[in-house]
């Protein structure tokens, strides 16, 4: 699989680079102690070693690699990173969601409806690339309707690892059938009815829920460094 390029448009080409071998690393198929060489990459991807550098410089900053003279050495997603990862997906997630208790969100849950029914669509097409995209983005509207700067800080530093597990635990999901694939769409709507409950402790307990079922999808779908 590679990223998909619809995912990348109006990104730099650095970005771009940085998502391939994000996706690369993260699958496993780039393996922690491997080295990344600048000149191997820009040749793969046709380029000069600018962009190479800045992707190499993302892919640092999360975590992924350890910057050396000429490349990189692969340092991967350990079941500690990912752990973490959820953690700190579920603290976001948690705040936002009790955050969005006090007040009418029914923009919000209009629209977190929408992205439902597209995951729907995306069932019936076998899309497994839109899917997981539709998944992301009911996420991530929430996130930014709670108006949170520097929530949404923490979230925009982790958002692209986010978008390229979904991707990845997507394909496990799909391999399993459409009942497990309506039961994922399921826990989406119970979500809107946890906000449209407008109660924290409600919405808390959703929250938990949907954070546990997912975790264990995680650990059938990655790569255990």
């Amino acid at each position: 699989m590679h990223y998909p390029s619809a995912w990348l448009q109006g990104v730099s080409l650095g970005e771009s680079i940085a998502s391939e071998l994000r996706l690369q690393i993260i699958r496993g198929t780039v393996k922690p102690g491997e080295v990344i060489s600048e000149n191997r990459v820009a040749a793969d991807f046709g380029t000069s070693r600018s962009p190479v550098r800045e992707a190499l410089k993302t892919l640092s900053n999360e975590g992924l690699i350890r910057l050396e003279r000429m490349g990189a050495v692969v340092l991967g997603l350990s079941s500690k990173d990912i752990e973490e990862l959820y953690d700190v997906r579920f603290l976001i997630e948690s705040f936002v969601q009790q955050r969005l208790a006090h007040g009418n969100q029914e923009h919000l849950i209009t629209k977190c409806n929408q992205i439902i029914d597209k995951m729907e669509l995306a069932v019936k097409y076998n899309d497994v690339i839109d899917f997981a995209y539709q998944d992301f983005s009911f996420h991530e509207a929430i996130v930014i309707a709670a108006e949170h700067k520097r929530i949404f800080h923490l979230w925009t530093s982790i958002r692209h690892i986010v978008m390229t597990v979904m991707l990845i635990t997507t394909e496990e999901v799909f391999s399993k059938g459409e009942g497990k694939l309506n039961s994922v769409i399921d826990k989406h709507r119970t979500i809107v009815k946890g906000l449209e409950s407008r109660n924290a402790g409600t919405i808390q307990k959703v929250v938990q829920e949907y954070f546990s079922d997912s975790r264990q999808t995680l650990h059938t779908s990655l790569p255990q460094f």
